[in-house]
């Protein structure tokens, strides 16, 4: 089960407007995509992802039906770390997403997208995966991100919907109009700080325009070339930048999220060093730090930062924020992390599962969040909203999105106001997995003098525009209706 607790201590806000809906009508595709180029998570290196797209029919309270789309990869090495071999955890969590297949479109509950899906996650995510789990073996659970993960596509899916049912852009209904309750029935703030969340709803968090062009983050992967001495003759020819001073120059880069070992602080170090030295020559502005979850102990992050600032102060000055250090889960790992976040921005990612896990991590230190939208719709706003209640840092970060998913992907980012644009990283590892998406938004799957740029987005729902969009989808995989 969750490491947080699941069940809501208030009752749980549904609709009781004319403009709900209700799921009736489910289908999922499974898309295979090949990198050009290994990525490492952690321990594990991935080298192909499939992405799950959900078709979600919804009905409104005329009877009248609307479709929205929802897609999120299916990155088993981020969503599933686990010594058990990647395809017995690939197979499981194919198998989740039919079962949610079956589970959303059974699911009766009326409402706004934010409502539905939040009383799916807490009425049905959990006792699915609970039964699904019963029949696993011991050791081969499937964890609670990675059934929000797959969930997110549904969730995603619903919000699109919803947003073409009402005849607008989906960021346009977080408000009063359209939702029956306020923040109030579903956040709590932390103890002993005066945040009221009556009478405010998603909508007051946002920024009052969005942002058609944003800084794009660049992502320095631990296996990626630096410079022609780190080639060994297995790289591609495809015409895609290599070394890193290419990309920078090619896409005009500003900014570079740096991943590290978090288990060896002298190539840490030097790692980082090389990065900002090669990126300062091209006139590369800001970096981030990631440690993928690896350190246990503070100690360790802050000799690299008190090192830097003594040996090298233009590269610590650089370093804008720190990416989730610590350990998945939370709850179980309640490392005080005050001692890090007093030297640099510290952002909870993996950590951050809804808005209970950000109020957990506020307690223990933490300052910021990277959120990403694989974690659902639903939730990544609800989450969000604390955070920016409560003064801390934001950041959009990539689970190397492609095609769909790159559209709500860099719209949460455009509206959420981050503490510097959003990582966007698909083109680097699969750039043709989405042409004919970009036939249509050519400046999201694109980085032009360091920015992305989201002006082709508009519409009803998130403003995919699938009608324009000329792919060709495979057979479904799962199919369910409302009985």
């Amino acid at each position: 089960m969750s490491t947080v607790e699941t069940t809501p201590k208030r009752e749980l806000p549904l609709g009781d407007r004319p403009t709900d809906v209700r799921v009736v009508a489910s289908e999922v595709y499974l898309l295979p995509v090949v990198t050009r180029v290994p990525l490492k998570f952690g321990s594990e290196t991935l080298t192909s992802v499939t992405c799950v797209r959900v078709r979600l029919t919804v009905r409104d309270r005329e009877g009248r039906l609307f479709e929205g789309w929802g897609e999120t990869p299916l990155s088993i090495q981020w969503i599933w770390p686990s010594p058990l071999p990647y395809q017995e955890r690939f197979d499981a969590a194919v198998s989740f997403v039919d079962e949610l297949n079956t589970a959303w479109s059974r699911f009766e509950a009326w409402g706004h997208a934010l409502e539905v899906g939040h009383a799916f996650q807490h009425l049905s995510l959990e006792s699915v995966r609970a039964q699904f789990n019963a029949d696993r073996p011991a050791g081969g659970e499937l964890p609670h991100l990675a059934a929000l993960v797959c969930c997110s596509a549904f969730d995603l899916a619903l919000h699109d919907a919803y947003g073409n049912a009402q005849g607008r852009p989906v960021y346009e209904t977080y408000n009063a109009d359209f939702l029956s309750h306020d923040l109030f029935s579903y956040l709590e703030p932390a103890d002993g700080v005066s945040v009221d969340f009556a009478g405010m709803y998603p909508q007051d968090y946002f920024v009052p325009q969005r942002a058609d062009r944003m800084p794009a983050w660049h992502l320095v992967g631990g296996l990626d070339p630096l410079e022609k001495a780190d080639l060994d003759g297995s790289e591609p020819s495809d015409g895609y930048p290599v070394l890193l001073a290419d990309w920078i120059e090619r896409d005009g880069l500003g900014c570079l999220k740096v991943k590290l070992r978090g288990n060896d602080s002298h190539w840490d170090f030097e790692r980082l060093v090389r990065v900002a030295t090669i990126g300062q020559r091209a006139g590369v502005e800001w970096l981030c730090a990631d440690f993928n979850c690896t350190v246990t102990d503070p100690l360790y992050v802050n000799d690299i930062l008190d090192r830097l600032a003594a040996e090298n102060p233009e590269v610590f000055g650089m370093l804008l924020f720190l990416e989730q250090p610590f350990p998945y889960d939370m709850k179980a790992n309640r490392i005080v992390v005050n001692s890090v976040s007093q030297r640099k921005p510290l952002l909870m990612d993996e950590s951050a599962d809804d808005w209970q896990h950000v109020k957990l991590g506020h307690s223990l230190g933490w300052t910021g969040v990277a959120f990403k939208t694989c974690k659902t719709q639903t939730g990544t706003l609800l989450s969000l909203c604390w955070a920016k209640a409560h003064g801390m840092h934001l950041m959009v970060h990539d689970l190397t999105n492609p095609m769909l998913a790159q559209i709500p992907h860099v719209l949460l980012a455009a509206h959420a106001g981050t503490m510097m644009g959003v990582e966007t990283n698909a083109m680097q590892f699969y750039p043709e997995a989405s042409s004919p998406e970009a036939e249509v938004h050519p400046g999201i799957y694109a980085r032009r003098n360091g920015q992305i740029d989201l002006s082709t987005i508009r519409g009803t729902g998130f403003g995919y525009r699938v009608d324009e969009i000329q792919r060709e989808l495979p057979a479904s995989s799962f199919r369910s209706e409302a009985e």
